[in-house]
């Protein structure tokens, strides 16, 4: 196996079992018993509340027809509001129900509080060097979406 592709599996195993680990850690969450795809769109808005269908479409690298057949079905469970953009009556915000946007601030401040009490055990050195791979996990991410755009 060369180098590129063991990176690559390695790089897949890790950022998996990160993700996994971190929701572990932080208990029950906005995802709990919700496909990936609809907890993902849900964090995004929680994150980013008004946030245009096509810009989450964009956000998460869903056709604009997936996005919107999410946005249907989280309105429909109650998680999910969608409004007409005053400004342009074409675009559709989105934003949580009160009781969903609750779930997925707590859920945050669990992933917060779980990472950081990791990264308070970790050296100058670690933190450094983990701030430089973020940067090109970054880079390599923008690379990604560029060949699918």
């Amino acid at each position: 196996m060369d180098t590129r592709t063991q990176l690559a599996a390695e790089l897949f195993g890790t950022v998996g079992r990160f993700r996994r680990q971190v929701k572990r850690t932080a208990g029950p969450a906005i995802d709990t018993g919700l496909p990936e795809s609809h907890a993902e769109l849900l964090r995004l808005i929680g994150r980013q509340p008004g946030i245009s269908v096509r810009q989450a479409a964009d956000e998460l690298g869903l056709a604009a027809n997936t996005a919107s057949t999410l946005v249907s079905r989280l309105s429909a469970d109650g998680l999910l509001m969608r409004t007409v953009d005053p400004d342009d009556r074409r675009v559709g915000r989105l934003q949580l129900t009160e009781s969903a946007q609750r779930l997925a601030d707590e859920s945050r401040a669990a992933r917060r509080a779980a990472l950081n009490a990791a990264l308070d055990r970790l050296d100058a050195d670690q933190l450094d060097r983990l701030a430089g791979g973020l940067e090109v996990l970054t880079e390599v991410t923008r690379l990604l979406r560029e060949e699918n755009s």
